[in-house]
């Protein structure tokens, strides 16, 4: 049933080409198994690849599925932006500013801005648990000083879950390296199985935060952009006020360490207690594959 599948290769949260995070996109996926699209997901070995079940939305909107190298995932940022370009620019010739994918997490809306600049409207956030300065050091191979104790440590999903570690400095993110039996005992207990750190010093003056994520459980040891963790971000950053206001609109730099320089786009506000995340960056083709 794979055989002369077409996919794409797009790089999404790039400013060009071979920059910002690749993404594997199977157009016309209707047919294929569970392990079939496993089976690809694992052979592209993308941090995820995605699967576009029919060409006509249904009532929540295009179905898709997502996947990493080792398991189906609800939600995931990357792939819910490069899916949608698929959709607009392939189905929809072009001829929409909104697109909405219907993942497991949900109905995923998108907006198309000029540029080719996409933008989607991530679920409700939700907070869960707090971990120790010491704990998150070291899981990230720092020392408990190079945490910001000012803020906490804390699980946050937009439909899935990380655990969001504020750091102190640019250096400290440099000299990150994961310490896999501390990451696995901790995640152990706790919903999110990823996490995101961060801190205000950038290597870009345009961007406001840098940011590196680690997710070993879905076999992505480092991923160059996650839009999922950045919009768990872009909750913690409004919830905890960490501009001072109950608004963020930001750039964040992600992927420099891997050779990857990626620009994500921040949005976020409280409303009458409630937090609305958006997560935005731009999509770039790269090429048209097919499987022998």
């Amino acid at each position: 049933m794979t055989r002369g599948r077409e996919f794409l290769i797009l790089d999404v949260f790039a400013r060009r080409q071979l920059e910002g995070n690749q993404l594997a996109v199977f157009p016309d996926a209707a047919g294929l198994t569970n392990e079939e699209m496993q089976a690809l997901a694992r052979e592209t070995h993308f941090s995820e690849t995605t699967f576009i079940l029919s060409d006509k939305p249904g009532p929540k909107g295009f179905p898709v599925r997502i996947f990493t190298p080792a398991r189906e995932v609800p939600f995931a940022g990357h792939p819910t932006l490069g899916t949608a370009w698929v959709i607009w620019d392939r189905f929809l010739a072009r001829q929409a500013d909104r697109v909405v994918l219907d993942l497991a997490v949900g109905a995923v809306p998108v907006e198309v801005a000029a540029g080719e600049k996409l933008v989607m409207t991530q679920v409700p956030p939700q907070f869960g648990g707090c971990a120790s300065a010491a704990d998150a050091a070291r899981v990230l191979g720092l020392e408990p000083g190079d945490i910001d104790g000012r803020f906490p440590i804390q699980e946050v999903s937009t439909g899935l879950w990380f655990l969001i570690v504020p750091v102190r400095t640019l250096d400290a993110m440099r000299r990150m390296v994961v310490d896999l039996a501390a990451h696995n005992r901790l995640i152990a207990g706790m919903q999110a199985k990823a996490v995101l750190a961060f801190c205000s010093e950038t290597v870009n003056l345009d961007c406001r935060l840098h940011v590196r994520v680690f997710c070993p459980y879905y076999d992505v040891p480092e991923d160059p952009a996650t839009g999922s963790a950045s919009g768990c971000l872009c909750a913690w950053l409004v919830k905890h006020r960490f501009f001072g206001r109950p608004a963020v609109d930001i750039a964040t730099e992600q992927g420099l360490e891997m050779g990857r320089p990626s620009q994500l786009f921040l949005l976020g506000r409280e409303e009458s207690g409630r937090i609305v995340v958006k997560v935005g960056g731009r999509v770039v083709k790269v090429a048209d594959c097919r499987v022998v």
